[in-house]
């Protein structure tokens, strides 16, 4: 086989078919993986819904609506029902007050506004410390309280929230995403 001339006309013909060849193929990978991983993320959601609302028999995803938080975003309420009666909404949160920036929360509320459990989606606090908001000595003191008589703040800002060790901000911004919740669920008059 005869050696290529190396020529500019040669060279942006070598990386248009190189070019051309690699965003076929990562065009090609995404289309095979995008499934899956979309069913991975609903599973997941799916799964933090049952994490926080009791025993359900609709599908809380189908019936999933939005409600403004009057901050310029709104919140997703999955509503859970048993005989097509309310018995619990659970509500995707977040705070970018975190330490780290981002926090991610699943909160469920019964009818009447009382917290029924937490489970963090997304976190980027420091290991050891922040990322102990995940633990149960932490997020299950909010458990069966309700915001209208238990104060979501930290202790030492007043309120009645054991802090994190060493994770005040992280332990502040983990009451902000669910004061931010139970405001825009009473605002939409849902409880």
């Amino acid at each position: 086989m005869a050696k290529i001339e190396s020529s500019l006309k040669n060279m942006i013909m070598s990386l248009t078919f190189i070019a051309l060849g690699a965003s076929a193929a990562l065009g090609f990978v995404y289309e095979i993986t995008k499934r899956p991983i979309e069913l991975t993320k609903l599973n997941k959601k799916l799964e933090a819904i049952k994490a926080v609302v009791p025993s359900f028999d609709n599908n809380p995803d189908q019936e999933m609506f939005k409600l403004p938080t009057g901050e310029g975003d709104s919140l997703e309420v999955f509503p859970a029902k048993i005989n097509n009666e309310i018995i619990g909404y659970a509500v995707r949160t977040s705070t970018q007050k975190g330490f780290s920036g981002y926090i991610g929360i699943m909160v469920g509320f019964s009818p009447d506004g009382t917290i029924i459990n937490t489970n963090v989606l997304e976190q980027k606090e420091t290991p050891g410390l922040g990322t102990k908001m995940t633990e149960p000595s932490f997020k299950d003191q909010f458990n069966g309280k309700n915001p209208d008589n238990f104060k979501l703040r930290v202790k030492k800002d007043g309120g009645e929230v054991d802090a994190i060790t060493a994770a005040t901000i992280t332990s502040r911004a983990f009451c902000d995403a669910l004061e931010r919740a139970y405001n825009t669920l009473k605002k939409g008059g849902l409880i």
